[in-house]
């Protein structure tokens, strides 16, 4: 996740930890559930934030998207209140498959190194 400049970055790093508590502490949509925010990149302009989230459970991923989705509208003005920037940014969410990629090939090392222990 490449950041635009150093504001963006303070930005992204400032809405990534006030949406997690913002979706902990107010969001009532049950499509969400358990999710976790992995990281916001910022467009040059901080017009647009591409929030990234994680699911514990693989099932639940488009669900908690839609839930997030149409909860846009709600997160962006809670972000609002909590945050003095000019114009609070787009808010657009996208699923983060590295933590799954990341689990599935540290499985896939345990067992390679498993079978060199045998031999």
């Amino acid at each position: 996740m490449a950041r635009a400049n150093g504001r963006a970055q303070k930005v992204g790093d400032q809405i990534q930890r006030e949406l997690s508590d913002i979706i902990f502490r107010e969001l009532r949509d049950p499509r969400v559930g358990f999710i976790t925010l992995t990281g916001v990149e910022m467009s040059p302009d901080c017009s647009h934030a591409s929030v990234f989230f994680t699911c514990l459970e693989s099932a639940r991923v488009e669900p908690a998207l839609v839930g997030l989705q149409r909860a846009a509208g709600f997160l962006r003005t809670q972000l609002g209140r909590r945050m003095r920037l000019f114009t609070t940014p787009q808010l657009h969410f996208k699923y983060d498959a590295s933590v799954e990629r990341g689990d599935r090939l540290s499985r896939l090392i345990d067992a390679a190194n498993a079978e060199h222990v045998k031999d």
